[in-house]
Protein backbone atom coordinates (compact mmCIF):
# COMPACT_ATOMS: atom_id res chain seq x y z
CA UNK A 1 0.00 0.00 0.00
CA UNK A 2 3.08 2.23 0.76
CA UNK A 3 4.80 1.69 -2.56
CA UNK A 4 1.21 2.62 -4.25
CA UNK A 5 0.59 5.84 -2.65
CA UNK A 6 3.66 6.56 -3.45
CA UNK A 7 3.18 6.16 -6.93
CA UNK A 8 -0.46 7.73 -6.89
CA UNK A 9 1.37 11.04 -5.63
CA UNK A 10 3.94 11.13 -8.28
CA UNK A 11 1.03 10.58 -11.15
CA UNK A 12 -0.71 13.37 -9.26
CA UNK A 13 2.39 15.75 -9.13
CA UNK A 14 2.72 15.17 -13.04
CA UNK A 15 -0.49 15.88 -13.58
CA UNK A 16 -1.06 19.34 -11.83
CA UNK A 17 2.44 20.21 -13.52
CA UNK A 18 1.04 19.32 -16.94
CA UNK A 19 -2.28 21.27 -16.33
CA UNK A 20 -0.56 24.37 -14.43
CA UNK A 21 1.59 24.48 -18.16
CA UNK A 22 -0.92 24.13 -20.71
CA UNK A 23 -2.69 26.96 -18.44
CA UNK A 24 0.17 29.38 -18.39
CA UNK A 25 0.37 28.99 -22.11
CA UNK A 26 -3.20 28.99 -22.63
CA UNK A 27 -3.61 32.27 -20.79
CA UNK A 28 -0.27 33.81 -22.85
CA UNK A 29 -1.91 33.20 -25.68
CA UNK A 30 -5.28 34.39 -24.72
CA UNK A 31 -3.68 37.76 -23.83
CA UNK A 32 -1.78 38.04 -27.22
CA UNK A 33 -4.72 37.19 -28.94
CA UNK A 34 -6.53 39.61 -27.28
CA UNK A 35 -3.62 42.36 -27.80
CA UNK A 36 -3.41 41.30 -31.54
CA UNK A 37 -7.27 41.93 -32.41
CA UNK A 38 -7.09 45.41 -30.97
CA UNK A 39 -4.15 46.10 -32.62
CA UNK A 40 -6.12 45.33 -35.80
CA UNK A 41 -8.98 47.46 -34.87
CA UNK A 42 -6.25 50.72 -35.11
CA UNK A 43 -8.75 52.97 -32.30
CA UNK A 44 -6.81 55.66 -31.61
CA UNK A 45 -7.71 57.82 -28.79
CA UNK A 46 -8.48 61.31 -28.87
CA UNK A 47 -6.41 64.54 -28.11
CA UNK A 48 -6.46 65.28 -24.71
CA UNK A 49 -8.83 68.15 -25.00
CA UNK A 50 -11.71 66.06 -25.64
CA UNK A 51 -13.98 66.28 -21.43
CA UNK A 52 -14.09 62.54 -22.02
CA UNK A 53 -10.41 61.68 -22.84
CA UNK A 54 -9.57 64.13 -19.94
CA UNK A 55 -11.61 61.90 -17.71
CA UNK A 56 -11.30 58.61 -18.32
CA UNK A 57 -8.07 58.09 -20.74
CA UNK A 58 -5.76 61.19 -20.45
CA UNK A 59 -2.53 59.43 -19.98
CA UNK A 60 -3.82 57.68 -23.29
CA UNK A 61 -4.12 60.39 -25.47
CA UNK A 62 -3.48 60.46 -28.39
CA UNK A 63 -1.84 56.56 -28.49
CA UNK A 64 -3.51 53.31 -30.24
CA UNK A 65 -6.28 51.33 -27.62
CA UNK A 66 -3.31 47.56 -27.23
CA UNK A 67 -4.24 46.52 -24.18
CA UNK A 68 -7.53 45.05 -22.47
CA UNK A 69 -7.39 47.76 -19.59
CA UNK A 70 -6.98 50.79 -22.67
CA UNK A 71 -10.32 49.10 -24.28
CA UNK A 72 -12.22 49.38 -21.39
CA UNK A 73 -10.98 53.16 -21.05
CA UNK A 74 -11.83 53.67 -24.37
CA UNK A 75 -15.53 52.30 -24.02
CA UNK A 76 -16.05 54.44 -21.24
CA UNK A 77 -15.09 57.42 -23.67
CA UNK A 78 -17.92 56.30 -25.72
CA UNK A 79 -20.22 55.83 -23.42
CA UNK A 80 -19.27 59.54 -22.01
CA UNK A 81 -20.00 60.90 -26.17
CA UNK A 82 -23.18 58.91 -26.48
CA UNK A 83 -24.48 60.56 -23.04
CA UNK A 84 -23.52 63.90 -25.14
CA UNK A 85 -25.48 62.80 -28.11
CA UNK A 86 -28.38 61.53 -26.53
CA UNK A 87 -28.72 64.57 -24.24
CA UNK A 88 -27.99 62.70 -20.75
CA UNK A 89 -30.55 60.18 -21.86
CA UNK A 90 -29.96 56.82 -21.99
CA UNK A 91 -31.46 53.74 -24.28
CA UNK A 92 -34.50 53.38 -22.39
CA UNK A 93 -35.16 57.16 -22.76
CA UNK A 94 -34.94 57.64 -25.95
CA UNK A 95 -38.21 56.94 -28.39
CA UNK A 96 -37.92 54.84 -32.07
CA UNK A 97 -38.79 57.79 -34.19
CA UNK A 98 -38.09 61.76 -34.20
CA UNK A 99 -41.37 63.88 -32.46
CA UNK A 100 -43.50 66.38 -35.59
CA UNK A 101 -44.09 68.27 -32.16
CA UNK A 102 -40.28 68.60 -31.39
CA UNK A 103 -38.16 67.48 -33.63
CA UNK A 104 -34.24 68.95 -32.34
CA UNK A 105 -35.62 66.89 -28.96
CA UNK A 106 -33.31 63.68 -28.70
CA UNK A 107 -35.98 62.51 -26.56
CA UNK A 108 -38.29 61.37 -29.46
CA UNK A 109 -41.58 59.89 -29.33
CA UNK A 110 -42.21 55.85 -30.08
CA UNK A 111 -45.98 56.81 -31.02
CA UNK A 112 -46.04 56.62 -34.87
CA UNK A 113 -48.57 58.85 -35.30
CA UNK A 114 -46.69 62.00 -33.17
CA UNK A 115 -44.18 60.83 -35.20
CA UNK A 116 -42.36 63.46 -37.89
CA UNK A 117 -42.79 61.69 -41.17
CA UNK A 118 -41.07 61.81 -44.47
CA UNK A 119 -42.01 62.17 -48.33
CA UNK A 120 -43.59 59.19 -48.36
CA UNK A 121 -45.54 59.30 -44.69
CA UNK A 122 -42.51 56.92 -43.16
CA UNK A 123 -42.14 57.66 -39.26
CA UNK A 124 -37.83 59.07 -39.31
CA UNK A 125 -36.07 57.49 -37.09
CA UNK A 126 -34.39 58.74 -34.19
CA UNK A 127 -30.22 59.14 -34.44
CA UNK A 128 -29.82 59.78 -31.55
CA UNK A 129 -31.19 56.57 -30.20
CA UNK A 130 -29.27 54.49 -32.99
CA UNK A 131 -26.01 56.36 -32.37
CA UNK A 132 -26.98 55.03 -28.93
CA UNK A 133 -27.06 51.42 -30.19
CA UNK A 134 -24.13 52.03 -31.86
CA UNK A 135 -22.23 53.05 -29.30
CA UNK A 136 -23.52 50.27 -27.05
CA UNK A 137 -22.45 47.23 -29.46
CA UNK A 138 -18.70 48.91 -29.75
CA UNK A 139 -18.23 49.67 -25.84
CA UNK A 140 -19.45 46.47 -25.32
CA UNK A 141 -17.41 44.83 -27.59
CA UNK A 142 -14.04 46.56 -25.64
CA UNK A 143 -15.21 45.49 -22.52
CA UNK A 144 -15.13 41.85 -23.49
CA UNK A 145 -11.64 42.47 -24.76
CA UNK A 146 -11.18 43.71 -21.11
CA UNK A 147 -13.02 40.66 -19.79
CA UNK A 148 -10.88 38.68 -21.91
CA UNK A 149 -7.82 39.52 -20.88
CA UNK A 150 -8.72 39.92 -17.73
CA UNK A 151 -9.37 35.83 -17.53
CA UNK A 152 -5.96 35.03 -19.10
CA UNK A 153 -4.54 36.55 -16.63
CA UNK A 154 -6.59 34.61 -13.83
CA UNK A 155 -5.57 30.97 -16.38
CA UNK A 156 -1.87 32.29 -16.14
CA UNK A 157 -1.73 33.07 -12.61
CA UNK A 158 -3.85 29.37 -11.95
CA UNK A 159 -1.42 27.74 -13.94
CA UNK A 160 1.68 29.31 -11.82
CA UNK A 161 -0.27 28.04 -8.72
CA UNK A 162 -1.16 24.57 -10.19
CA UNK A 163 2.58 24.53 -11.39
CA UNK A 164 3.82 24.88 -7.58
CA UNK A 165 1.48 22.55 -5.79
CA UNK A 166 2.71 19.64 -8.37
CA UNK A 167 6.03 20.31 -7.50
CA UNK A 168 5.95 20.21 -3.88
CA UNK A 169 3.44 17.06 -4.21
CA UNK A 170 6.40 15.74 -6.22
CA UNK A 171 9.46 16.76 -4.11
CA UNK A 172 7.21 15.73 -0.49
CA UNK A 173 6.51 11.73 -2.26
CA UNK A 174 10.49 11.53 -3.40
CA UNK A 175 11.26 12.59 0.26
CA UNK A 176 8.78 10.25 1.35
CA UNK A 177 10.18 7.31 -0.73
CA UNK A 178 13.42 8.08 0.82
CA UNK A 179 12.86 7.61 4.39
CA UNK A 180 10.96 4.86 3.52
CA UNK A 181 14.18 2.93 2.37
CA UNK A 182 16.76 4.18 4.63
CA UNK A 183 18.55 2.04 6.63
CA UNK A 184 17.79 1.61 10.42
CA UNK A 185 20.31 1.90 12.48
CA UNK A 186 21.25 -1.18 14.59
CA UNK A 187 22.34 -1.30 18.02
CA UNK A 188 25.78 -0.20 19.60
CA UNK A 189 27.41 -3.68 20.02
CA UNK A 190 29.43 -1.69 22.81
CA UNK A 191 26.64 -2.73 24.92
CA UNK A 192 27.04 -5.24 27.24
CA UNK A 193 24.00 -7.45 28.62
CA UNK A 194 24.17 -7.84 32.15
CA UNK A 195 24.03 -11.37 33.73
CA UNK A 196 20.95 -11.98 35.93
CA UNK A 197 21.74 -13.00 39.41
CA UNK A 198 20.55 -16.88 40.02
CA UNK A 199 18.85 -16.78 43.46
CA UNK A 200 20.70 -18.25 46.18
CA UNK A 201 19.18 -21.84 47.84
CA UNK A 202 19.56 -21.64 51.68
CA UNK A 203 21.07 -24.94 52.63
CA UNK A 204 19.80 -26.58 55.60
Amino acid sequence: MRKLFQIGGLVASAVLIVFGVAAIYMGVDGRSTVRESLQQEQIVFGSADDPAIAKHASQWADQQVTTGTQARAFAEVIHEHALEGSGGLTYAQLGRFVSAADPDDPAGTSDEAAALKDEKGVPISNSARNTWITATALSTALNMSYMAEQMALFGIVVGFALLLTGLGLGILTIGGALRGVAPVAKPSESRTSKPIASPVVPTA
